[in-house]
């Protein structure tokens, strides 16, 4: 009997969904032990009935053995269709950097709702001031939520996008009963660059100037990026995102530094529970290089994990008072 899978796109840009598509000629293996029921970017299935006749109040979501929701929760429709999600589903699994910690659209937690909406509508200077609309548009919450915010995950695939690799080994998982664990440690444990533990120079350039590299060279004679002064998030980001292969003879290296950028982050914490920031600003220093040089700390370093409070308003500052 097949698996049956719903899978839902909330807070989202649909990378995710395509990292599903990604896992390649291996998908059409798993596809004959799998019934999708539900899958928004792929098939047409209504909340509310084919025809809009069911009940406008309840979302309707297939019963399901394994449920996936990728994107975060930003308003009240997203909230309650993750709610559905949850009760249609005995597994839920929760897909990529957005669902996991908010991802980039969490950054936005840095401002109150009314700052954000005062900005858009009628602090921009390419938009012509208007109010703020709100007809036929489910409200938007305070805040950009994590999935695990609102129901309770079971398991939980990093990554922006998340590799091919892990979503296939965790329906795999599922299918066959074993635990899905993804490694815990960071990615400067799988990445191969050769480490000093001194930064060269001690300031960080710019991540769009030129690392210094020798064209198909090994890795191990490429210096670490952050010692080159670049800020790379590798010490205080999960590992993972190099996947579970590699070609014959490679070694598996960081998807942001095979193709010589610095690591964003987008894995998250090595250990849930731990803040990147403070983390960050200890690596930084212990190689000689000023964490005071990031630009706008913050949102920089916390850039996929502004959910579960980790971003949130600066109190305002006192007003001085005159004499």
């Amino acid at each position: 009997m097949a698996v049956k899978v719903a899978e839902e796109w909330l807070n989202i840009c649909g990378g995710c969904e395509v990292s599903i598509l990604d896992i390649g000629e291996p998908l059409l293996d798993l596809l004959p032990n799998l019934e999708f029921v539900h899958i928004p970017v792929l098939m047409d299935h209504k909340y509310h009935g084919q025809t809009g006749e069911k009940d406008p109040q309840v979302i309707e979501i297939p019963q399901a053995d394994v449920g996936i929701i990728s994107g975060g929760i930003r308003n009240e429709k997203e909230k309650h269709v993750a709610e559905a999600m949850r009760k249609s589903c005995k597994t839920l699994i929760s897909l990529g950097s957005c669902a996991c910690f908010g991802g980039i659209p969490a950054l936005a937690n840095m401002w109150t709702l009314e700052e954000l909406q005062e900005k858009v509508f009628r602090g921009s200077k390419t938009t012509e001031k208007a109010e703020t609309p709100k007809k036929d548009l489910p409200p938007l919450l305070e805040k950009v939520l994590a999935v695990d915010e609102v129901v309770k995950v079971d398991l939980s695939i990093p990554g922006c996008p998340p590799s091919p690799d892990w979503i296939k080994e965790a329906l795999l998982c599922l299918l066959s009963g074993k635990p899905f664990v993804m490694p815990d440690k960071s990615v400067c444990d799988e990445c191969p660059t050769k480490r000093e533990k001194k930064a060269s120079g001690g300031s960080l350039k710019r991540p769009l100037d030129t690392p210094q590299f020798k064209q198909n060279a090994p890795w191990e004679e490429t210096r670490c990026l952050m010692e080159q002064g670049y800020l790379c998030m590798g010490p205080v980001t999960k590992a993972g995102c190099s996947g579970l292969t590699s070609e014959p003879g490679e070694a598996r290296v960081p998807r942001c530094i095979k193709g010589y950028m610095a690591c964003r982050g987008c894995f998250g914490p090595v250990k849930k529970g731990s803040n990147p920031l403070v983390d960050m600003m200890g690596a930084l220093s212990s190689i000689g290089l000023n964490p005071n040089q990031v630009a706008d700390r913050r949102a920089t370093l916390n850039r996929y994990m502004g959910a579960h409070g980790m971003l949130k308003p600066l109190p305002a500052k006192p007003v001085p008072v005159k004499k």
